[in-house]
């Protein structure tokens, strides 16, 4: 692979805002480049407001954004991965419009790398094409470059674009929203006071607190607040790189019956076939993070990089959950993304030596069961905009979680058991509530009744013995 240029010297130090103008207008030049090249048009977005996005299908083989070589290497693998195909199937692979690469079919039957086994008589949309010899030849040569096949990638100024028009809009979380998405959760009103401005600003967000009282729960109840679908694409292409952005772990797609049934019969799609619909990211790492992880990961095999956590969970939620136990430091990972938090903006390095300049909008989570005194002093801690200790629950709390979650297991217990339990084992010994206590309770008790084949009823007596079985005592193991 050839080394790339370092866009930090053609892009300086231009915010992404002033950039994304730019890049919204025909004609524009990269500021600082020693040969400035006009700026490829950028196809109108299809919406009327930030959150109703829709990548628009390109007309042209100039609004693909991309080179056309980059779309021929494509067409040759997925023949020399999927054999024979309809030329409709190769468009569709590839989530462009046939008559986009009609031409591009064209070229290749003329040099003699794809030939036409059979058609239907409707031009090459119902040819049945196939590689030659010379082609299969061709294409080995291409995948020593990378072996990508997947749908043609986005240019990166597009998705840059799409990205930044896809932001949550301001004001856009109210209290009876968020009231909603906790709904499944016993939560207090003042703790839903102190979560919503943090998520309606989409700031950076630290969760300090006990251990077992939910602080993870939290979180991922966010992604259960009601927003309305983005669009990612599949693969960027950045000069001349190919990162790969979809995750079947992290990025729920949403099916699309009118994009299948257009894809299928070659009708005009009803957006671009290289994006994808889902719901925005919620994405969770914990102790086995790296900094090398929060860069462009290179697939020496596939010569394809893969986005990292931050990228991925563009336009979404990322949760650095149990911050503080990684494998790096947490200044080293707040240090990371000073930068990018404030400027929401992010550079990621290619193997080559290049640097590439993508959006960061993740609203980004911090939970711990550490001291904030124990991550960093400070000015370490002012980086993180908002901060939240998560307290115990008070007994009416507890007792709410007690109840509902035995219901959800349907089982049957009298009126004052679940009172009298937390008396005995909490009140009078003064043990701590944590949130986590009524699951593990509940879930030994389960367990006890299912081993010794009793009906679904919870007893003071299979409540106490499954509380033993949940906590260690303080005794001399040696005595």
């Amino acid at each position: 692979m050839s080394a790339a240029a370092d866009p930090m010297e053609t892009i300086s130090n231009t915010p992404l805002a002033t950039l994304a103008e730019a890049l919204g207008e025909p004609g524009a030049e990269w500021r600082g480049a020693e040969n400035p090249q006009p700026l490829p048009e950028v196809p109108a977005l299809r919406g009327d407001t930030a959150h109703s996005i829709i990548p628009p299908v390109p007309e042209s083989i100039d609004e693909i954004g991309i080179p056309p070589s980059i779309v021929e290497h494509l067409i040759l693998k997925y023949l020399y991965f999927r054999g024979d195909l309809l030329g409709r199937e190769i468009a569709s692979t590839l989530g462009l419009k046939f008559s986009l690469i009609d031409e591009l079919l064209e070229t290749l039957k003329r040099q003699h790398y794809v030939g036409v086994k059979k058609s239907s008589g409707m031009g090459n949309s119902s040819g049945v094409f196939a590689l030659t010899e010379s082609g299969r030849s061709l294409t080995r040569e291409y995948l020593e470059n990378n072996l990508y096949a997947g749908p043609a990638p986005v240019p990166l100024y597009q998705y840059t674009e799409v990205v930044r028009r896809q932001k949550l809009r301001d004001n856009w979380l109210n209290p009876g929203l968020l009231k909603e998405a906790f709904r499944h959760l016993v939560v207090e009103a003042d703790i839903l006071a102190q979560i919503g401005p943090a998520v309606n600003a989409s700031k950076s967000f630290l969760i300090y607190g006990q251990p077992g009282n939910g602080k993870t729960a939290l979180a991922e109840s966010l992604f259960r607040v009601d927003t309305d679908p983005i669009y990612m694409p599949y693969a960027i292409e950045c000069q001349g790189n190919i990162i790969q952005l979809y995750d079947p772990i992290y990025h729920q797609k949403i099916e699309d019956p009118e994009m299948e049934f257009s894809a299928a019969i070659s009708l005009q799609l009803p957006y671009d076939g290289r994006w994808f619909k889902c719901k925005r990211p919620f994405i969770i790492t914990g102790g086995e993070l790296t900094l090398d992880m929060l860069d462009l990961s290179y697939n020496k095999i596939s010569k394809v990089y893969d986005a990292p956590f931050q990228l991925k969970s563009n336009n979404g939620i990322y949760l650095l959950d149990d911050f503080g136990r990684q494998r790096c430091t947490p200044a080293e990972i707040l240090n990371r993304w000073i930068v990018p938090m404030e400027r929401h903006t992010d550079y990621l390095s290619f193997q080559a030596g290049g640097k590439m300049t993508v959006p960061f909008e993740a609203f980004i989570i911090f939970s711990t069961n550490l001291r904030p005194d124990q991550l960093g002093d400070e000015a370490f801690l002012r980086r993180i905009q908002y901060k939240m200790f998560l307290r115990n629950p008070r007994k009416p709390e507890f007792l709410e979680i007690f109840q509902r979650f035995a219901a959800s297991r349907e089982l049957e217990f009298a009126p004052d058991l679940i009172d009298a339990f937390v008396d005995r084992h909490y009140v009078q010994t003064q043990k701590p509530f944590r949130r986590c206590h009524p699951r593990d309770v509940i879930s030994h008790a389960i367990d006890i009744i299912h081993f010794e084949a009793l009906p679904m009823l919870l007893t003071e007596d299979i409540l106490d013995r499954a509380f033993l079985s949940c906590f260690v005592e303080n005794v001399d193991v040696n005595g």
